[in-house]
């Protein structure tokens, strides 16, 4: 499923939820491919320990990464599809 084009201004800050409504933590940062601008990773920052359960892959500084390819929405919160993540 397609979203909508956001600049990366308005998903950074924004919590992160899954579809049932389980909070997973805060999108400090974004990775992408250099050469096409694919977003890769949300990089999340404060994990909760039900994130930590996740067995996400670790970035710098107690950050999570959640593949961008399980999200399915960003609005007021960055909804992420659980069975997306692994």
């Amino acid at each position: 499923m397609a979203i909508e084009k956001k600049p990366a201004r308005e998903i950074v800050g924004k919590l992160v939820v899954t579809k049932e409504g389980k909070k997973l933590g805060m999108v400090k940062d974004l990775t992408f491919e250099a050469r096409s601008g694919e977003l890769i990773h949300l990089v999340m920052s404060n994990p909760t320990s039900y994130a930590q359960s996740l067995n996400l892959e670790a970035g710098k500084s107690n950050s999570l990464l959640v593949p961008f390819s399980a999200v399915i929405a960003v609005g007021d919160f960055v909804v992420v599809s659980e069975e997306d993540i692994h």
